[in-house]
């Protein structure tokens, strides 16, 4: 036997520290920049993850997924091998808050031993390879204490026992391959070679209203019984019952603080006031105080408080926009004129987003000496409102203030507080829509106004849902806003209003409305070519007749029942869309994780003429068991139940019309349907 070499104490230059570590864990998904960047999940529901991993030659791998939620123990997953090295486990974080995960990879020489025995024939070959087994089984036994290596010992000692007839080599060999003993075996592996991820990677776990919600805005202002006359809080709480009938979970608020008199915007905008102007609700700041205080006019921080109190009772929350800006005579401006950019002339830059000017409002200077206490002071409005039991916040431009301050803001608020949900109101470019969501922000507005093609939609809304950013960027649909009345809305009926409401509510998870504007069709734009109302709710009190015959409160209230009824409209993630031979018509479906619930949903996007045309469905993905059988669905917006079998089948529809339908599968004819048994 030759002499062997003595041991280098220490790797030459440019070796790895260990080179017996086989295994290579190629990547770990999902993963958001390599791990700068929290990916987003529920709690309570499964986070999937998967694990790229593998190693040279034939042995066998184990993948563990590690994961805990920040200062608690780390906990482990088996992985499970699918194809092509991918390995799929997957853990439920159980509350809201910051969680981390990554993945250990070994070479387990005792499932390796164990693989190549159950191909071995010969008898020589395999009572040889019960040898080797058993010194494995020993080595597992060292790692195990108390009963547990007990019955080790005695395994490797039967692995040990000479076996001479073919019914003992025979015998050996099942004891050798016992799934039982395999499995305890398994929890004392040889992990000393193990190779783990590059880095614990981040996740963020919300609360399900992250995830799920229907929002519904209102001016409290406007919200009197009496034309002409300010609303207060009380006139919202009396409302609050009729907006949880409707459905909607988040009642939300533009801006309740003193409005500012100096440089005030009158009606439509006007650079000149009248006499009972109210003003901007957005131009924050007044004698009265600034973004801790409350508009007088709309009443008392213990009114807010109950009004708070009432929407909870009701299964609603109220969710406040905060904007990071000041009127001219808001105290920031005397207090710290550090915080704003003056101009030669001794005047304060007032915000713009051309071709808008916004005389009325002066954005802070985030490069000033004095940043860490605007920082600060500007973190505080939201502790303060958080402190009066809003959870939900809206946030006014974000993408116009320093992303760094949100990164900051949002982790330390979230500390603390890992139920408080913030919305992105940043219509932008889509890399800075995307950056704010992957600093902190719970959901974000999208540019599904604009989106009207059936091309345009379904290019959107699969890259919503099968994009890299669906690990991180919750989109929130809106049709309107009291900033956005879009040209397809300008001048049109109930098809276009009905039409968009539906899409919004079907095809994102998370929608909301500008909720009287909406319901009552209201669509005047001030000049051609505007997304600005008449007479806009920004500028001036409006007066809503919620009871009028025509409004969309029933098909709201609809609507939502849908979705709180079918999981498959509760997330993003089932979205496909299917071809029509129409370009008028969209047809796309959803379906639940565990694959019970699918919802298909045919629209008709024409608000004018009535459209038909042919759909042509994946057969496979619907779950059918031969491509043309038949299936029901049951049209959960008109009342109506059809039966269709296989991919293609005919579609007529009424301008703006859509079918919102649930399908169940196994049905042979009319007969079989509930519908029928019903």
């Amino acid at each position: 036997m030759p002499m062997a070499r003595a041991k280098l104490t220490e790797a030459p230059e440019g070796m790895p520290p260990d080179g017996r570590k086989r295994a290579v864990i190629d990547a770990v998904l999902p993963c958001v920049d390599g791990g700068r960047f929290a990916v987003k999940c529920i709690a309570g529901q499964p986070f999937r993850v998967t694990v790229h991993a593998f190693t040279d030659g034939h042995d066998a791998l184990r993948v563990m997924l590690l994961w805990n939620r920040e200062g608690h123990a780390v906990q482990e997953v088996e992985t499970t091998l699918r194809h092509n090295d991918e390995w799929h486990a997957s853990f439920t974080p159980s509350v809201p808050g910051r969680y981390n995960y990554e993945a250990v990879a070994w070479v387990d020489h005792f499932r390796s031993w164990r693989a190549e025995l159950a191909r071995r024939v010969e008898p020589d070959d395999i009572r040889s390879a019960a040898q080797v087994g058993a010194g494995l089984v020993e080595e597992a036994a060292g790692r195990a204490k108390g009963e547990d290596r007990e019955a080790l010992l005695r395994f490797a000692t039967v692995l040990k026992t000479p076996a001479v007839e073919p019914h003992e080599v025979e015998a050996l060999k099942a004891m050798a391959l016992d799934p039982l003993q395999a499995a305890l075996v398994d929890r004392y592996p040889d992990r000393s070679l193990g190779v783990s991820s590059a880095t614990m990677l981040p996740l963020v776990a919300d609360r399900e209203r992250a995830g799920f919600s229907a929002w519904y805005e209102l001016f409290p202002r406007s919200t009197a019984a009496e034309e002409g006359v300010h609303g207060r809080f009380s006139d919202v709480e009396r409302l609050l019952p009729r907006i949880a009938e409707m459905g909607f979970d988040v009642v939300y608020f533009p801006p309740i603080h003193p409005i500012g008199r100096e440089k005030r915007k009158g009606k439509n905008n006007a650079l000149t006031t009248e006499p009972g102007d109210v003003g901007s609700p957005w131009a924050i700041g007044a004698a009265e105080g600034g973004h801790k205080s409350i508009l007088p006019a709309l009443g008392t921080p213990e009114d807010f408080r109950r009004l708070v109190k009432r929407a909870n009772e009701l299964g609603l929350e109220i969710a406040l926009d905060i904007a990071m800006q000041c009127a001219p005579d808001h105290p920031y401006v005397k207090q710290h004129p550090q915080w704003f950019r003056w101009r030669p002339d001794g005047t304060v830059q007032y915000a713009e987003n051309p071709p808008k000017k916004y005389q009325d409002i002066y954005p802070f200077n985030f490069e000033t000496e004095d940043w860490q206490a605007l920082w600060l002071e500007l973190k505080s409005i939201f502790d303060h409102w958080i402190g009066e039991g809003v959870r939900i916040f809206r946030v006014d431009n974000p993408h116009t203030k320093a992303f760094a301050f949100w990164e900051w803001c949002i982790g330390e608020i979230r500390k603390l507080h890992p139920d408080v949900l913030f919305l992105s109101e940043a219509f932008t470019r889509p890399k800075v829509m995307h950056r704010l969501a992957k600093l902190g922000f719970s959901q974000s507005y999208t540019y599904f106004t604009w989106r009207n093609t059936a091309e345009e939609l379904t290019e959107y809304f699969t890259e919503l849902s099968t994009g890299p950013g669906r690990h991180y960027f919750r989109p929130n649909a809106w049709p309107n806003t009291p900033d956005i009345l879009s040209e397809h809305l300008h001048g049109q009926g109930r098809p276009a209003f009905a039409m968009r409401l539906v899409l919004a509510a079907t095809l994102s998870a998370n929608y909301g409305v500008y909720g009287p504007a909406y319901e009552l069709m209201e669509n005047t734009p001030r000049s051609a070519g505007s997304e600005e109302y008449l007479h806009s709710e920004k500028y001036q009190l409006r007066h809503w007749d919620l009871d009028r015959a025509d409004s969309l409160q029933p098909l709201m209230t609809r609507l939502n029942a849908i979705r709180r009824e079918n999981r498959a409209l509760q997330s993003n993630a089932g979205l496909v869309f299917f071809k029509t031979d129409n370009d008028q018509l969209l047809a796309y479906a959803k379906r639940s994780d565990e694959g019970d619930n699918l919802m298909l949903c045919v629209v008709c996007l024409d608000v004018r003429y009535p459209q038909s045309g042919w759909v042509e469905l994946d057969t496979a993905w619907l779950g059918l068991a031969q491509p043309g059988d038949a299936y029901e669905l049951d049209d959960l917006l008109n009342q109506q139940t059809f039966i269709w079998r296989g991919g293609r089948n005919f579609v007529i529809l009424q301008p703006g019309q859509a079918h919102v339908m649930r399908l169940r599968r196994g049905v042979r004819n009319e007969r079989d349907s509930e519908s029928f048994q019903r």
